[in-house]
């Protein structure tokens, strides 16, 4: 039986949810910022906008597309998050196996190290030498093999597989199946949840990097990312929208591009690499959480 609600029980949902709904708000609304602020008229945003757009326009968008360099460093952000991805995934959930093999040579001293290596870094100065030593300066590959190997990543994988029935492992190798054949038709298949979960980091991470962009390849401008070309902008908007303004003063434009501003680069900039994690975190928010349960144990 449905128990009737008292007035004190219905006012304290009432305020339940209107406290939810102002907290998601204000979660909300800096991103919906960013979207109507890019996509609003500039001269009638120039004012500040509040909750709709003044004036639908894609003036700011197309603007910014015309930035020198912004399409390459989109592509270079594609690249690192997708090879960078996949190449963490492999190596991490490979390792993370062999971990959970009594006779791997030396297992608990290097698992030890590798508990070492999340709490002490080698610090900046010296993984530039050593960086540079391997050629990885102005170099794709420093987005990509410094973060195959994650700590975190492989304790995920060992706690996930160390779950799994040890009987389908043994049958595997009744059948004659040697270590590599079982991970990869047996364990990896069954670990696609923690893959997924060690993806979802590891893209994440990689589409949002820019600190290693900024030092180790910042003298060459082929090998730019989104992320740091956010960061440049950011710095330099005034002066990218004063070069805008007079790179169009010849053209029939040339009066509506004096409507771009600063403010207009920086957000438009920021939106363009804020929306692909907008658009993916809610279809894989469980795995976050799914990661971070098993991180909570790292046997």
């Amino acid at each position: 039986m449905v128990q009737k609600k008292t007035p004190v029980g219905i006012f304290c949902d009432v305020l339940i949810y209107v406290f939810l709904g102002i907290f998601t708000f204000l979660c909300l609304y800096p991103f919906w910022y960013l979207v109507i602020y890019t996509f609003s008229d500039p001269t009638q945003s120039a004012t500040g906008v509040s909750i709709w757009f003044k004036g639908f326009s894609l003036y700011n968008v197309q603007q910014v597309l015309r930035l020198e360099g912004i399409g390459r460093a989109l592509l270079n952000s594609v690249l690192r998050t997708v090879l960078g991805t996949a190449i963490t995934v492999v190596c991490c959930s490979f390792l993370g196996y062999l971990f959970t093999k009594e006779e791997m040579p030396a297992k608990k001293l290097l698992y030890r190290t590798l508990i070492v290596t999340m709490y002490v870094s080698g610090g900046l100065i010296p993984t530039y030498l050593v960086y540079r030593m391997y050629g990885l300066t102005n170099n794709f590959l420093v987005y990509i093999l410094p973060s195959a190997v994650s700590a975190y990543n492989i304790i995920l994988i060992k706690t996930f597989i160390e779950q799994l029935p040890t009987s389908l492992e043994e049958a595997a190798m009744i059948d004659g199946a040697g270590y590599m054949t079982i991970f990869v038709r047996v364990i990896f298949p069954l670990s696609i949840p923690i893959v997924a979960t060690i993806a979802i980091f590891a893209a994440v991470g990689q589409w949002n990097s820019w600190f290693d962009n900024h030092i180790y390849n910042t003298n060459n401008d082929a090998l730019l990312t989104l992320q740091y070309q956010l960061y440049q902008f950011l710095n330099e908007s005034q002066r990218i929208a004063e070069l805008l303004r007079q790179g169009n003063i010849h053209d029939v434009e040339a009066a509506v591009s004096q409507q771009l501003t600063p403010k207009g680069v920086r957000v438009t900039t920021t939106l363009f690499a804020a929306v692909p994690i907008f658009l993916v975190y809610p279809f894989m928010q469980r795995y976050f959480i799914k990661g971070i349960m098993i991180g909570a144990v790292k046997g």
